[in-house]
Parts: C-alpha cells; structure tokens; sequence
C-alpha cells in the first residue's frame, strides 16, 4: 500500500503553519490527554514508554508553555491529574490537524462522488486502525 507516501504528501502540503517548537513526544503527551480524562504522569509515562522522570519533565515544559495543567482529583486528593488547557488544545490541533482552508480549497474542486469516497475510505481507516491500536 502508498499510504505513507500519499499521507506524507498531504499532510505536507494542507499541514498548518506553527511557530511553536514543540517535540514529537510532547504532541504524543497532549494527544494522550486529550483522548482520556483523568490522566496521571504515571499513566502518560506507562502508556508511551518513559520513565516517570522524563514523562514528568516533558509535562514541566508543557505547563511553562501553559499548554497543560495539573488538578488534584477530586475522588482522592492524592492523585494528580494532567488536563489540556485552551492554549493546549489549539497547539494539539496545530500540530495534528489538517488546514481547514487548504481542505476547504480541494473540496471545491472534488465532485460529490468524490468527497463521498473519501470520506468513507478515511472513516474505514480510522475504524480499522481503533479496531486494531486501541486496546
């Protein structure tokens, strides 16, 4: 399958423009955050590999760039929580998501039967890749 070729050349070119020099590791970590509530540094540490160490300095520097924040729980006290804020949440999607303008520029060119299989083979992918990755 081309997949990885076609992918790298349109996220190449409908990607958004960033300023914000952030690591790979650190989009990892936001994206973690954003798809479980209620996430610790252990769990974030346990889930990508690190030591509780390193996975605790990465959320240092995400909270200096107030990208992240930490809560006590409030079912244990003991228990620190890791939440995206606002400023968080736009970087994930900066980093992660597509342009909206440059989609919305090739829509207008695509016929309906068109955008319709698109549409069907990205949800199929998803699906398989959830399916497959998730557990």
């Amino acid at each position: 399958m081309l997949i990885n070729k076609h992918w790298e050349t349109i996220y190449f070119y409908l990607r958004h423009e960033y300023e914000d020099n952030l690591t790979h590791q650190a989009i990892r970590i936001l994206q973690m955050i954003s798809r479980q509530e209620a996430q610790t540094i252990s769990t974030i540490a346990a889930k990508l590999h690190l030591s509780h160490n390193t996975a605790s300095e990465h959320i240092k520097r995400l909270i200096q760039k107030e990208f992240v924040i930490k809560e006590r729980s409030q079912q244990d006290e003991r228990v620190v929580i890791v939440k995206l804020t606002e400023k968080g949440q736009q970087a994930l999607a900066t980093h992660t998501l597509l342009d909206e303008t440059k989609l919305k520029k090739i829509e207008e060119k695509l016929s309906e039967e068109e955008k319709k299989l698109i549409q069907s083979a990205f949800e199929l992918l998803a699906k398989e890749a959830y399916d497959v990755f998730s557990h």
